[in-house]
């Protein structure tokens, strides 16, 4: 097993940005002094069983690449960043076509998760060479309904329903196909997992850490440099 990693950092975070810092993409906004992305690159090449990672960028934010790389405190599993695209599955395509032949497996992570934890990118990697495809889940707290022309139109038992995270990792051919299915289908997935589970193939889900949530508000972020300064 041999495994490169994604991180998908090219969505802008309009927002986001705007009442921040300015940075050109949501990545590159400062947590606690560091990008999103390098503590995003810095848990996945803390993982030992991650040999490579592609770090999938806006063409905007390609001249900040260097300074990231300087941020991030084990530089060596780094790969060229490459150029994102309109949607999340355009970014991980090309990032997927970047990842080194030896290849076997992928984790697809987005940058905006910068809490993500080591053992935890190890847990679903060890799932995922056992069954083919493994995610990280939360289960949601809340009654989840379906609402359909601003009115309830169904109610899914909250038992079933979990929230998905990152790092998702798949062996590369199926992930590969499930990409290619999409685009021949002109399907848009929220995420991989979705992608992958159209083919057919079951996706084992790991509960994940609540930390490891995405940051899309500026209450998301400070609610990250909270939690870091209590574990400093």
């Amino acid at each position: 097993m041999r495994v490169a990693a994604l991180v998908l950092a090219a969505g802008s975070g309009t927002r986001l940005r705007a009442t921040l810092d300015g940075a050109p993409a949501k990545a590159l906004v400062t947590l606690a002094g560091r990008s999103l992305l390098a503590r995003s690159l810095d848990a996945l090449a803390a993982a030992p069983e991650i040999e490579w990672i592609v770090p999938v960028l806006p063409a905007a934010a390609l001249a900040h690449w260097p300074r990231v790389r300087d941020e991030v405190r084990d530089a060596a599993k780094l790969l060229a960043p490459v150029v994102g695209g309109a949607e999340r599955q355009d970014s991980a395509r090309a990032g997927l076509a970047a990842v080194p032949s030896a290849t076997t497996h992928v984790a697809v992570h987005d940058a905006a998760r910068p809490l993500l934890r080591a053992s935890d990118v190890s847990r679903v990697i060890a799932a995922a060479a056992e069954h083919g495809a493994a995610i990280l889940a939360e289960p949601v707290r809340d009654t989840i309904h379906r609402v359909a022309n601003g009115r309830l139109a169904a109610t899914p038992p909250r038992a079933e329903c979990w929230a998905a995270q990152t790092p998702q990792v798949f062996r590369i051919d199926w992930l590969r196909e499930a990409y290619a299915k999409a685009l021949v289908d002109g399907v848009i997935g929220s995420d991989d997992a979705a992608l992958v589970a159209r083919l057919g193939h079951a996706v084992q889900v790991l509960p994940g850490d609540p930390r490891n949530f995405k940051i899309t508000s500026a209450a998301d972020l400070r609610l990250a440099e909270l939690l870091l300064a209590e574990t400093a």
